[in-house]
């Protein structure tokens, strides 16, 4: 059934934000009290930027850096029929506005450039999502923003057409998306007015600002709600402990407005709107999907300050201490509010554990380097053979994580993930 706006709220306000699955791993259970204090010690904007701003080292706003154009060769052109969009709103502005190709199939090369025109994405993350992208839904030279890409089935080797971003559920996109519908519940990349409608109003309840400490509220009601509606939710490795913060961040990070007096951004109802292909009045909305657009006079972040993969890192870390249910990889087991997370000392046969995922960079190496044991398996639904695919997806995790110290996983016990029906699906499709 599906949650109104209004109903959200009422279970962020009356503290559900706060609740454990009933069934999540005693791994992380005896772990809430703990990271709830070193939350609170830390704080959600204990980030690169704030720390800059509170040493007095803040990029300065530079209007004309900074400007995206939305006019002339950047003014927005609707999606044709045959034009591609997906489940990344930021995505599909960047193909209506020409810093993609409008047919929504882009090059490595297009991505990272676009992203960082756009946006002020990192050259690091840029170059790493383009990347997964280009191995999972695509030829790894190129892939869709939506669904599948006829023009991508020249290259030899591909068992069938690349499916794009649309079809990389579980892969790359996943379960508890802010705006977008689980997977097994309404169908594949389905907006969610009612779930837009509960984001606003948080974000006008905030003095009309969509910020971090919003977004965490909102994912943990998401979280919750699909523990209680999805009986097949699943928090997959990689794209629910690394895409789904990114997921959040993201929002904030890139879509806010940036201005002289708010350097950080301001992220409104009416920009939120905007970046969403959202119209009218709460709660009365209505969704054009891949319609999204740039909005009047927006600013993206200062060249000295692009979204990298220690300040994504950063980010997920304080969601992830004042939620560590965040990091809990299990799911559903075939009825819903029967959540059960896998232990990741279990997973990773001891190279991790719950209190260590709650330390530096480890939750960001523990999604990546678990992407990496999957992919052989993962990967053999989609090439004929997986060497290139396998090197290409080693070298980028591999660059990813460069510096951050990771501890080395070689091995992993898959058959943890067996009792989920969320990931037999996904493995029936050619998956894991």
């Amino acid at each position: 059934m599906k949650v109104s706006s209004l109903l959200l709220l009422a279970v962020l306000e009356a503290g559900g934000v706060s609740a454990f699955p009933a069934h999540l791993s005693e791994a992380f259970l005896h772990l809430r009290g703990s990271s709830e204090a070193q939350a609170q010690a830390r704080g959600i904007s204990d980030c690169p930027f704030a720390k800059r701003q509170a040493a007095g080292v803040i990029p300065p706003f530079d209007a004309e850096q900074q400007y995206v154009s939305n006019t002339g060769k950047h003014a927005f052109v609707a999606p044709s029929a045959t034009d591609l969009r997906g489940p990344c709103p930021g995505l599909n502005a960047m193909a209506n506005h020409g810093y993609l190709p409008h047919n929504g199939v882009g090059t490595i090369d297009d991505f990272i450039s676009g992203t960082m025109a756009a946006f002020g994405m990192g050259v690091d993350l840029a170059t790493f999502l383009a990347i997964y992208g280009a191995v999972f839904d695509g030829d790894l030279t190129s892939y869709s923003i939506g669904g599948p890409a006829p023009s991508l089935l020249g290259l030899g080797g591909l068992l069938g057409e690349p499916t794009g971003l649309s079809g990389s559920h579980n892969k790359y996109e996943g379960d508890t998306s802010p705006v977008h519908g689980d997977l097994y519940q309404y169908g594949n990349n389905k907006p969610q007015v009612p779930q837009f409608a509960a984001l606003y109003e948080l974000g006008q309840k905030n003095g009309d600002s969509v910020d971090l400490n919003v977004l965490t509220q909102f994912r943990a009601t998401r979280f919750q709600q699909s523990v209680s509606e999805n009986p097949y939710f699943f928090l997959a490795p990689f794209s629910g402990v690394v895409v789904t913060p990114a997921a959040y961040t993201f929002i904030y990070r890139f879509m806010a407005n940036k201005t002289a007096e708010n350097p950080m951004g301001v992220l409104n109802g009416e920009t939120l709107k905007s970046f969403y292909a959202i119209t009218g009045d709460y709660p009365n909305f209505t969704v054009t999907p891949g319609h999204e657009r740039f909005p009047d006079n927006w600013y993206k972040r200062n060249a000295l300050d692009y979204y990298t993969i220690p300040y994504l890192v950063e980010d997920a870390l304080a969601m992830q201490l004042q939620h560590p249910e965040f990091l809990s990889v299990g799911g559903n087991t075939g009825k819903v509010n029967s959540f059960v997370g896998v232990d990741p000392a279990n997973l990773t046969e001891g190279v991790y554990n719950a209190p260590s995922l709650l330390k530096g960079n480890n939750a960001f190496c523990f999604g990546t380097e678990l992407i990496l044991q999957m992919a052989p398996s993962l990967l053999s639904g989609i090439y004929d053979d997986v060497t290139e695919a396998l090197d290409t997806l080693t070298s980028a995790v591999t660059n990813a994580t460069k510096g951050l110290s990771c501890p080395q996983l070689t091995s992993i016990d898959k058959s943890q993930l067996g009792q989920f029906p969320g990931y037999t699906k996904l493995r029936s499709n050619g998956g894991y």
